[in-house]
Order: C-alpha cells, then structure tokens, then sequence
C-alpha cells in the first residue's frame, strides 16, 4: 500500500505536521509564509536521520501558491489558518481580517480533492458574533467547488452555498464536515489547550468517523493528588510544599465518581527532568536558558507547576506582558524556557528552535501540540487505509 501524502497550510513552527508524520502521513509540501518559521522548519528538515530529514518547506504566501503539480496526488490536506481574526486576545475582525485565510483553505481542497483535511484553530471561532461567517467556513469546505464569484461577497456567496446545500443536488465532490471544541490536556497534552479542529471526508469515503474518546482527565489528576497521594510521592514533593488540600468531603465526592482516565499531565511531570535553566549562553540542554524580567499583575500569575500550563500564548510580538510563565508553589513566578515551552506543546527534544527567545515563543504559542495532532491524526489515518485497502482489494 502506498504511503499517505498530505499538503500541510500555515505550517508555522511545524506541530500539526510533525504529529501527523508521525502517524505516517509524509507531506509532500509545508507551505508558510513566515520567514521565522522557514528558519525553523528548515533548521530540522536539514538535520539528518530524524524523522521530518527532507521535508519540502514552501516559503510562500498561500494565495500565490501553485497546486497543480499535486492534482490527484494528495490524501490529507492540514493546517491551522491564522487564529488571531478569531482569537479571544485579538482584536476580533473576523472576515474583515486580511489575515483570515480559511477562503484559501477551501481552495486548497477545491484544486487538491484530497480524501480528507483536517483544520484547527482558536475556540473564539465559535463566539456567537462569528457564527454566521463560521456557516460560511464550514459550507465552503464542504462544497468547495462551488468558489465565490468574482465581485460576490462573502454573505451572497453564503445564501448561495445554502441554496445549494440543501437542494441535496450534488454532482461534483463534496465532504462531510465535522467539527469539536476539544481541550488538548484531554489527550496527553500538558496543557490547558482548547481548539476548534475542523475535519472532512470526501463523499466516497464511506467509512464512519467521529473525534477520539478522552484517554486524560482532570479528575484523574485530582485522586492522584488528594485521594491515593501517588503524584506527590511520584515527585517527592514534601507536604510543606504543596498546595492547600482540599476538603475530605470533596476527595470522596470525586473518588466515587472516578472515570479511570489517565490523569492530566502537569507542567512538573513535563519539565522535572530538566535541569534548572540559567542565563549561562553555555546550558548543557538546547534553548534552554532562562529569559529574565518575569512579574505577575492582576490577571497574569502564570502557570502552577502542578497543573497543566495554561494556553501558551502568542502575541504580535511574541510573549504577551505577564504570561507564559511558571508559578512555584513559594509564590516565585519566572519565565517558561523555550525547550520548557516546546516540551508542553509536545515537541520532541530534537526540535530545535533556532530564532530569538521573543520569536521562538511566539511560534511556539501558535503551533498545534504534535500529541494532540497525532492523536487526531491516528484517527483520521485508519479510515482512510481501510478506504484504500478495499479499493486495492
């Protein structure tokens, strides 16, 4: 059987790539825009024996993109049009947004008619001022045939696509779309992470398919913590210096509902296998020194070492004021390290971040956790190696 062949869109920093390579799905181009990113991406693909050794990194604006030298070739089409038109930290234009890019994902699967695509992006997508235009997004990837008109706004072009949907007259290709809010800390991640993930099957892709179950939990977490205790002893972390525990009555209240989910992973079990960063250029461990400066202010304290991160963020211009940071149970805050920050975004300690602290925090905070990825990822792979198996038969 044939190895699966995808075209990965806004690539950024590589997370949704990487975790799909991992599942098997090789690209045949990563295409983005950035030149910071290209630096990254290039930094790894260069680097021999490693699994990415090789990737074609396009540096290009998707829209002056050429994809017909992948017309019939491709499976899967991924990627994470830029959030901030969406995001709940942005300034929330929506479609006004020169940055929206989704019309040039449905392009992509327009030209491309790839068995199936796979989109993620920030939950504000789904704020109730967006809804009508996120319609929009999901009619254009589920018709893509039918593109906008030239001089057709975007709101005529909806009220044709509608017509057109529920006619139930379709000649050409069409996908049938699902989408999910999910929390990556629900899938390993070791962070509180949620994102809208869009995905769609050709029409003749028949199989069934629905978003992963949970395998991690919160209250998992919790009975670890307060109820058996094997978290603190797991870490030796002594009783002066945990957290206040919570009321008896409320451990046995979460014990007795236990979902026997594997707990949420926590910034401590992520990073406690490091050695403590310093301002040293000369650190034994890769971008791992430590970025002075760190305060708290009202609405930014950081992250608790012994929870999941808080969502990593990424400003215009790389780490919002106050955030990012870890907060130790002495009430001491300082600055995640960038190999801090790619281990809960689930990078492999071989990906190399070779752009400044600012610049490799501001991609990390806008890239796809790869675990998540390939999680989702795994899923999607199955339906369409049975598809292929049965049309091989």
């Amino acid at each position: 059987m044939s190895q699966l062949r995808s075209i990965e869109l806004f690539a950024g920093a590589g997370g949704l790539a990487l975790g799909l390579d991992q599942c098997g799905v090789k690209p045949a181009a990563v295409v983005e825009w950035n030149k910071d990113a290209c630096l990254t991406l290039r930094a790894n693909a260069l680097r021999k024996n490693l699994p990415i050794s090789g990737w074609d990194i396009r540096q290009t604006d998707i829209r002056l993109f050429d994809f017909n030298s992948h017309v019939g070739k491709i499976d899967l089409v991924s990627g994470g049009p830029p959030c901030q038109p969406f995001s709940i930290g942005g300034k929330h234009r929506g479609f006004e947004d020169k940055r929206d890019m989704f019309p040039e994902a449905a392009r992509a699967v327009r030209l491309l008619q790839p068995k199936a695509f796979i989109f993620e992006n920030v939950r504000g997508l789904l704020r109730r001022s967006f809804a009508k235009y996120f319609e929009y997004i999901l009619l254009q990837l589920q018709h893509p045939h039918l593109p906008p008109h030239t001089d057709e706004n975007w709101s005529d072009h909806l009220s044709r696509l509608e017509s057109h949907h529920t006619s139930g007259k379709y000649r050409d290709a069409f996908y049938r779309v699902v989408f999910r809010s999910v929390n990556a800390a629900d899938y390993g991640v070791p962070q509180k992470r949620e994102r809208v993930v869009i995905v769609g099957f050709r029409s003749d892709i028949c199989d069934k398919w629905s978003f992963p179950d949970a395998t991690h939990s919160e209250e998992s977490l919790f009975i670890a913590k307060w109820g058996t205790g094997e978290y603190w002893e797991e870490h030796r972390v002594a009783k002066k210096e945990r957290p206040p525990a919570p009321s008896q009555t409320q451990v046995r209240t979460v014990m007795d509902r236990n979902d026997q989910l594997t707990r949420w992973c926590t910034i401590r079990d992520a990073i406690s296998d490091l050695p403590p960063p310093s301002t040293d250029k000369a650190t034994m461990v890769q971008n791992h020194r430590l970025q002075t400066g760190a305060k708290t202010y009202p609405g930014h304290t950081g992250s608790p070492i012994d929870e999941p991160a808080k969502t990593l963020k990424a400003g215009d211009h790389g780490v919002p004021g106050g955030e990012n940071m870890l907060a130790m149970p002495n009430g001491s805050v300082r600055y995640f390290t960038v190999r801090e920050s790619a281990r809960l975004q689930t990078f492999p300690d071989w990906y190399v971040f070779p752009g400044s602290w600012t610049e490799s925090m501001r991609q990390i905070g806008n890239a796809v956790p790869v675990r998540f990825a390939e999680t989702i990822g795994k899923s999607v792979v199955e339906v369409l190696k049975r598809h292929n198996r049965r049309n091989a038969a």
